[in-house]
């Protein structure tokens, strides 16, 4: 008698996994020799904020004798116009440029021996003193208490938006500070300061203007006169 073989037991296969399959894809890609060249460079390169990132310092002229004040004025003034540097969110380091008078700062200091020449010898000392990683100094005058941070952030706001290498606030019209000087620019400082010098120009109507003390009494009254150059910050 011919027996029939058993039927054989089939067992239905599981279905497969979408998970285990986008895990073997994912290794597949992690390995590659594209990916493991690229690294966090090609990280850099997708991500626009990370190409924007610019390392931006703040220099304050503080080295002119105060011979107008009668006493070093910086002791009173640099301190305060410091810290509203610092408020700004751009702003990753302070350097006081000091000549004639020596005075306390949280600020890093710069003593510029040939402070006497002008202004552009001070704002050389202190772009001398930033490091290879500043791409931009925001310069003010430590005897401007009034300097708002805002007026730092649109200058600088302009500068990465392409405005120029040089680009300042101004106030009803007036031609102020702060200004941003771009790397390119440093070489180009005259001894006079940078009055002279074209800049492309921020309006900040809406804020107040940073002031120029230069005599006891103004400080005494509350009162801050405007000014449209860029001096000792100190005079």
């Amino acid at each position: 008698m011919r027996r029939t073989s058993r039927s054989r037991r089939t067992t239905p296969a599981r279905p497969r996994s979408p998970g285990r399959a986008a895990r073997r894809r994912t290794r597949r890609w992690s390995t590659s020799p594209t990916s493991r060249r690229c690294g966090a460079s090609c990280a850099a390169v997708a991500d626009p904020a990370a190409r924007r990132l610019r390392v931006i310092a703040a220099i304050v002229l503080a080295a002119g004798a105060s011979t107008r004040f009668g006493s070093p004025k910086q002791e009173m003034l640099l301190e305060p116009v410091v810290q509203r540097v610092r408020e700004s969110r751009e702003i990753s380091g302070v350097v006081a440029v000091l000549g004639a008078h020596d005075v306390d700062t949280s600020a890093r200091v710069v003593h510029c021996p040939e402070w006497e020449r002008g202004p552009g010898a001070s704002l050389r000392c202190g772009l001398a003193a930033l490091g290879g990683e500043v791409e931009a100094a925001v310069v003010v005058l430590g005897d401007g208490p009034g300097i708002d941070p805002r007026a730092i952030d649109r200058v600088v706001a302009a500068w990465r938006d392409g405005a120029g290498d040089r680009v300042a606030a101004t106030y009803g019209g007036i031609r102020l500070h702060p200004l941003l000087l771009a790397r390119d620019a440093w070489n180009d400082v005259p001894e006079s300061g940078l009055r002279a010098l074209p800049a492309a120009l921020v309006p900040c109507d809406d804020l107040t203007p940073p002031g120029d003390v230069d005599f006891a009494d103004e400080m005494e009254g509350g009162h801050r006169k405007e000014q449209n150059d860029y001096g000792h910050g100190a005079r």
